[in-house]
C-alpha cells in the first residue's frame, strides 16, 4: 500500500474513531493521573518499538479498525509522529466532554515544532480506561 493511501485510511479511521467514542460515564470528574498514566505508558511503548504494548492501550474498537499491533504502530509511526517520537512532553487540562473524558498534551515533535494532543478515553466493560482516539494539531505554545 503505498505512502499516502496509507495515511488517508489510519487518518480516516482514527478520526472516525475518535468522532464516534462514548459519552461519559455519570462522574463528572476526570482521573487525569490515570489517563496521564496510560498515555505516558503507550508512549513508552513507541519509544521501545513494543507494538503490542501500545495497541494494548487502544480501545477495542480501535483495535479492530487497525488489526494488527504493527499496522496501528506503522500509522501511528507516519500520521502521529509527534506522539510517536517528541522530544518533550507536558500535560494540560483533563475534562469530562460530552463525548467523554479527554487530556491535553503539548509534544515537541522531532522537528522542535510544538503540537496539541487531544486524548479521547472510553471506559471499558472492566472498568479500566483506554484511548479511544487523538486529534493531533499545531499548536503556537504550551500551556501554563
Amino acid at each position: 500500500m503505498a505512502a499516502s493511501q496509507f495515511q488517508k485510511i489510519a487518518a480516516a479511521a482514527l478520526l472516525g474513531a475518535c468522532l464516534s467514542f462514548s459519552p461519559a460515564s455519570a462522574s463528572d470528574s476526570t482521573d487525569s493521573t490515570l489517563f496521564q498514566s496510560i498515555i505516558k505508558d503507550q508512549m513508552s511503548a513507541f519509544a521501545a518499538g513494543d507494538a503490542k504494548a501500545a495497541f494494548s492501550f487502544a480501545t477495542r474498537s480501535l483495535q479492530q479498525k487497525f488489526q494488527t499491533p504493527e499496522f496501528f504502530m506503522e500509522m501511528v509511526r507516519q500520521g502521529y509522529r509527534p506522539v510517536y517520537e517528541p522530544q518533550s512532553v507536558t500535560f494540560g487540562r483533563s475534562k469530562v466532554t460530552k463525548y467523554g473524558p479527554t487530556q491535553e498534551v503539548y509534544v515537541t515533535g522531532p522537528k522542535g515544532q510544538n503540537w496539541l494532543a487531544l486524548y479521547a478515553f472510553e471506559q471499558q466493560n472492566d472498568g479500566g480506561w483506554r484511548i479511544s482516539g487523538c486529534y493531533l494539531t499545531k499548536s503556537e505554545g504550551f500551556a501554563a
